[in-house]
């Protein structure tokens, strides 16, 4: 859904949307200053920025355009130049931010927080989070296991800090089969490996870390909604997609959930990401 009419929301409500950009260059240059145009955004997260702050400050600016009176944005860049990077942009003053996930685990580029005031007076903490991709029997996989432990460890500490707490951003895992248009020809490949399911069992289990898959609630068990679509062949058109990107909040902050949608494009050529974003009303 690309649409320049004005989206209004309830009172009291945090629309929250992330969206992996695949460069905010490029994504600048396919006109994402329309989708964002009267979607009445407060906070915005990214992943793959793939651009030095300055840079991504000055596009961003460009593409909220006259949305938001201010523009704050806390990214973390990634060492290595045109690769991973994400950030946090909003219209609210963060309260405090953070970079990094854990010591000694190669996560440059790939998590930041920042914590907000909410209409009630309560507290919201949001992470922007780019997950590796991985590939079987390589580096990248093995980063990508470092990476989901310490999620595995970091997200009890998160919760019991603030319990109105959110992940959100490209996760690079399908959960179940409903995530994957294509699921049986992807069951031995990085994003859909049994290994990987496994950490997001754990994220969503009631019994164990206890985080609620807000897109997924919302949906329902159908097939997707997708958030990604391979630019090669007819992925797209034919919706043959991943559910890659997530909201994952504390169990008190999905209750306040009041809608959750994929802005999918109305057509390839609008598309200004291989990613859609996905957009959650919080109402407070």
């Amino acid at each position: 859904m690309h649409s320049n009419a004005a989206d209004p929301k309830a009172d009291n409500t945090l629309r929250v949307a992330t969206v992996n950009v695949n460069g905010i260059r490029a994504a600048h240059k396919r006109d994402m200053a329309s989708w964002f145009a009267g979607r009445n955004i407060d906070i915005i997260t990214l992943q793959e920025v793939r651009a030095p702050e300055d840079i991504l400050t000055k596009l961003l600016t460009e593409i909220v355009g006259d949305e938001w009176e201010s523009v704050y944005i806390h990214a973390d860049e990634a060492e290595a130049k045109g690769r991973a990077g994400v950030a946090i942009a909003s219209r609210l003053k963060p309260l405090e931010t953070r970079t990094g996930l854990a010591d000694g685990i190669n996560d440059s580029g790939r998590w930041v927080e920042a914590d907000f005031n909410t209409p009630d007076g309560s507290q919201l903490s949001v992470a922007s989070v780019y997950v590796h991709s991985g590939e079987v029997d390589t580096p990248r996989q093995d980063d990508k296991y470092e990476f989901l432990d310490a999620m595995v460890d970091y997200l009890p500490a998160m919760k019991a800090r603030n319990n109105q707490s959110v992940i959100t951003g490209d996760l690079n895992v399908g959960h179940t089969e409903l995530d994957i248009k294509n699921w049986k020809g992807n069951v031995k490949n990085a994003g859909f490996l049994p290994e990987e399911r496994a950490y997001f069992d754990k994220f969503f289990s009631p019994d164990e870390l206890n985080w609620v898959d807000v897109g997924r609630c919302v949906a329902g068990n159908v097939p997707g909604p997708y958030t990604w679509w391979s630019y090669r062949g007819k992925a797209f058109d034919n919706d043959a997609g991943w559910r890659i990107d997530y909201q994952a909040a504390t169990p008190p902050l999905a209750h306040k959930v009041t809608k959750a949608v994929v802005d999918r494009a109305p057509s390839y050529d609008k598309r200004f990401s291989d990613h859609s974003p996905l957009v959650v009303d919080y109402q407070f």
